[in-house]
């Protein structure tokens, strides 16, 4: 009697890319920098996409975001809230003031127009321009809610406004 052997499937190579994948849990692997877009979480105006996009969160990213949101709210009377390019953007009526990303290990806080700030944070993110500058928090002890609210009062402001609505 002669015994057939499978061949053993072959293994699609994992392409190389910056698509976060998912875990156990179902929720979205954070990145480790900015690479473009913090998370996969769809484009959407209002509070309800930015609080589903914090609760989304794993810890203790979830816990710092909304610390950050809830600053945001008590800071900028009428702040408006979207969700873009996968992070949690906070503005006013004429335009947007900074945003809210989770990374691998922590939770940036940027401000669009950072470099007019005083002072100015001390944090460059990588591909978010120029003038932004900002923070990133690993633990809730780190949240400076003081300085933080002067930056989101400060910001709110000189929001930014994009060339195509000037």
């Amino acid at each position: 009697m002669t015994t057939v052997r499978k061949k053993p499937a072959k293994r699609a190579s994992a392409a190389k890319t910056s698509a976060p994948r998912k875990t156990r849990d179902t929720k979205p692997a954070l990145l480790v920098a900015m690479t473009g877009k913090a998370s996969p979480a769809k484009a959407a105006e209002g509070d309800g996409p930015v609080l589903a996009y914090i609760e989304s969160l794993p810890e203790p990213q979830r816990t710092l975001a909304r610390h950050v949101d809830a600053l945001a709210a008590k800071a900028v009377p009428g702040v408006v809230r979207a969700v873009k390019w996968g992070m949690a953007y906070y503005g006013v009526e004429g335009g947007w003031c900074f945003s809210s990303g989770a990374f691998v290990g922590h939770l940036k806080v940027m401000f669009i127009r950072g470099t007019e700030l005083s002072p100015e944070p001390p944090v460059t993110p990588i591909g978010m321009g120029k003038s932004t500058r900002g923070v990133e928090l690993a633990r809730v002890a780190e949240i400076d809610a003081r300085r933080l609210t002067t930056w989101m009062k400060q910001s709110a402001a000189i929001p930014f406004v994009s060339a195509k609505k000037r």
